[in-house]
């Protein structure tokens, strides 16, 4: 699998996760994007972290600096919304928190076989790849 169909590839998973949790909502409240307060941040395949900086680059810009709150830097400055909404990580479009709404049941049997999609397609590009959380993946890139 070549860099740019495992981006494809995870851009198909990242729209089938929305459609697998099109039934639930979330109260919008920024939460659980209060990354040093939950200390409960995504974890990110590569080629996740991969369409997040193929977003900023498409849009022209930067990676944004480090919030003074701890919250997700992707957030905007009232941190309330997500800048990158479009390319958020599967992990942000799954909803742990407990205000979800939607059915009792959540689906997951489908996310699951998201999950391993998302492992296989990455694990294909490189059988070293590991997923690691979003803000390892920031800090990193930030110094590089």
């Amino acid at each position: 699998m070549t860099t740019r169909a495992a981006l494809l590839e995870t851009k198909a998973v990242l729209r089938h996760a929305d459609r697998t949790w099109a039934r639930w909502s979330c109260p919008s409240t920024a939460e659980c994007c209060q990354l040093a307060t939950t200390r409960r941040p995504p974890w990110l395949w590569p080629s996740e972290w991969a369409v997040l900086e193929e977003h900023l680059a498409h849009e022209g810009r930067a990676l944004p600096p480090p919030r003074a709150d701890g919250g997700c830097p992707f957030l905007d400055e009232s941190g309330k919304r997500c800048t990158v909404y479009e390319a958020r990580p599967f992990g942000c479009r799954t909803f742990f928190c407990h205000r979800v709404r939607g059915p009792s049941k959540h689906p997951g049997e489908g996310t699951d076989a998201l999950l391993r999609r998302l492992s296989a397609l990455n694990l294909e590009l490189d059988d070293a790849a590991q997923p690691r959380p979003l803000p390892e993946w920031y800090e990193e890139r930030r110094h590089a």
